[in-house]
């Protein structure tokens, strides 16, 4: 399959398939194709869209979460998009709990694997020997429970962001954000579904604050993985399409 990434306005995005709108929000280090095994999958069902966040594209300084939320707003009002199924992974997830605080009459329920928002162990400041490629392989392969996942395409972007100054700049930014917009005094106010897959290797959102986030939504599901990391959809493809398709054929029709 092609994955042509279209251009409309400030907007980069990829857009698959007809129904109900489901929309998927990469991480720090993530792409579009961390979702290639879902879009394929769901593309049939629902109108799919990955919105390419602009993680390295504004000003030092106007780089946060909240300006990745404003990004994700506009972007649901460009496409005139309602009553949707927001998911996220890593800062993704952390970006869609923001949203939905903000527009809970727009989206009718969540799936966050691998979330921050309550604890995560920071990515800004742990990149000490970041020329050292073999180090950044190191690090990156620990976002998987099986090395392999990280491909050499995966290292070297991971080693091209951290070895920018202005693109870590903006990771740190990023970082720093996310430590500071913790939701955890709001997350029971939160009253849509919520789906929670978790790896249960995730050694940056560990697999507990999977089982805190289910402690405090008011209905939710939890679904931890084995032998998975901070990136089940791309670990565990076929477990987690068949975890989301159950949790997506119990919502309301599009």
């Amino acid at each position: 399959m092609q994955y042509q990434v279209k251009e409309e306005d400030k907007f980069k995005y990829y857009e698959a398939g007809q129904g109900k709108p489901l929309v998927l929000l990469h991480g720090l280090f993530g792409a579009l194709s961390n979702f290639y095994e879902l879009i394929d999958k769901f593309s049939s069902t629902h109108q799919v869209l990955v919105p390419m966040l602009p993680l390295f594209e504004l000003a030092a300084e106007d780089t946060s979460v909240k300006s990745m939320v404003d990004y994700v707003n506009d972007f649901i009002e460009h496409k005139k998009l309602d009553r949707l199924v927001l998911l996220g992974n890593s800062l993704g997830g952390h970006i869609a709990l923001l949203y939905v605080l903000q527009n809970p009459a727009k989206v009718e329920a969540i799936i966050l694997t691998g979330s921050s928002g309550l604890f995560e162990e920071s990515l800004g400041n742990s990149y000490p020997k970041k020329s050292d490629y073999e180090y950044i392989k190191e690090k990156t392969e620990k976002t998987f429970f099986d090395p392999a996942i990280a491909t050499k395409e995966l290292v070297d972007e991971v080693f091209e962001i951290v070895n920018n100054r202005e693109k870590a700049i903006r990771v740190l930014y990023l970082a720093k954000s996310a430590l500071r917009h913790n939701i955890k005094e709001y997350i029971g106010t939160i009253n849509v579904p919520v789906l929670l897959i978790w790896g249960k290797d995730d050694t940056i959102t560990p697999a507990f604050v999977g089982e805190e986030f289910h402690k405090h939504f008011p209905n939710s599901e939890l679904h931890i993985l084995d032998q998975c990391g901070h990136a089940p959809m791309m670990e565990k493809p076929e477990e987690f399409i068949a975890i989301l398709e159950q949790f997506l054929n119990k919502l309301s029709p599009a």
